[in-house]
């Protein structure tokens, strides 16, 4: 079905402008972004209009500059991938439009990729042991959400988030400690020398008969010890502070999701997302897991924040199986996976 097996796929769906050509689902010949955290590192997060902005004016030289690391021409490509949801919708259309034009100018299939199913699928550039069933976390600024995958590609949604997702709740936290944007990473740095027993933080829902989960409990609770600090005129010892608020979060999500391996009887677990490169979840996920002879893979940091790579191989994958998208494909700001 391919000729080559190479997809361009084109991720613009928050603040990277990003670009990778993909061979075969697997092979990574070339994988560019463009951050913007420095650019809006001055408002304590994204700020939608900038970004789209910034998307416009990088799309073209990040997609150039892909073709030429992967040492291909358009010409090479057997289809042009681009997420068209979820995130922001000024960003997606940048993205979108980019790649329609591209398909339609060289008569090349056009795939939309949900950004969520990408994230997934950069355990698949990582690793070649993966094997369904399985149970994945994808968690990041956005999202949280719990699957079963009982094969490759199809998704049932057992738990997510009811309110701030588990990277929002860190942002947020940092903001308020007048950490650098993105707070998740300066959290975590600070939680290495730290105390996690210190400060004793609410686990949402971890008793109740779900696999949903809730961090504003939790975000209420460390917004009031900060406050109770203040009004003390107490210093609040932030490494424990991080470490306590990182280890409410780790424990929650590490407890959950190895409930719903167990229970769905899934030998692997897959972490993804932003949030997958905190070493703590790693680790601690990894180890509880051991235990019961669960296996758990995650991908490379580089893969685990928003890239392109991760959209060209969900891309690829979608394409063989015969996905065929039309060009007037709008962004869904709001989509959810299994929604087309």
């Amino acid at each position: 079905m391919t000729k080559n097996g190479l997809v361009l796929g084109i991720e613009t769906s928050c603040d990277e402008t990003a670009a990778a050509v993909v061979q075969n689902g697997r092979t990574i010949r070339s994988n560019v972004i463009a951050s913007q955290v420095d650019i809006h590192q001055r408002f304590g997060g994204v700020v939608p209009e900038i970004a789209s902005r910034k998307h416009i004016e990088w799309i073209m030289p990040v997609i150039d500059e892909a073709l030429v690391k992967a040492e291909v021409d358009l010409g090479d490509l057997d289809a042009v991938a681009a997420t068209y949801g979820p995130g922001l919708v000024g960003g997606l259309l940048v993205g979108l439009a980019a790649a329609k034009s591209l398909a339609f100018a060289r008569g090349l299939p056009f795939v939309g990729v949900n950004h969520i199913e990408g994230h997934i699928y950069a355990n698949i550039l990582a690793h070649a042991g993966i094997q369904a069933p399985l149970v994945c976390l994808t968690v990041s600024g956005g999202h949280t959400d719990l699957l079963y995958m009982p094969e490759l590609g199809t998704y049932d949604i057992i738990g997510r988030t009811r309110d701030d997702a588990a990277g929002e709740a860190f942002d947020k936290i940092g903001r308020v400690l007048g950490l650098p944007y993105p707070g998740g990473p300066q959290i975590s740095h600070w939680a290495e020398q730290g105390n996690r027993e210190r400060f004793l933080l609410p686990r949402g829902l971890l008793d109740a008969d779900t696999y949903d989960f809730s961090f504003s409990g939790l975000k209420t609770a460390a917004l009031n010890t900060m406050n109770q600090a203040k009004q003390r005129d107490e210093e609040l010892p932030l490494a424990d502070f991080a470490a306590s608020f990182q280890w409410a979060v780790v424990d929650v999500l590490t407890q959950k999701v190895l409930k719903a391996a167990l229970v769905y009887d899934v030998e692997q677990i897959l972490l993804s997302g932003g949030v997958a490169a905190n070493t703590s979840l790693r680790s601690h996920l990894t180890e509880t897991a051991a235990k019961h002879g669960v296996q758990v893979f995650y991908p490379p940091f580089d893969l685990c924040t928003d890239n392109a790579a991760m959209i060209a191989s969900a891309g690829y994958y979608r394409y063989v199986n015969g996905q065929r998208d039309p060009l007037n494909l709008n962004a869904v700001p709001g989509l959810r996976l299994g929604q087309r």
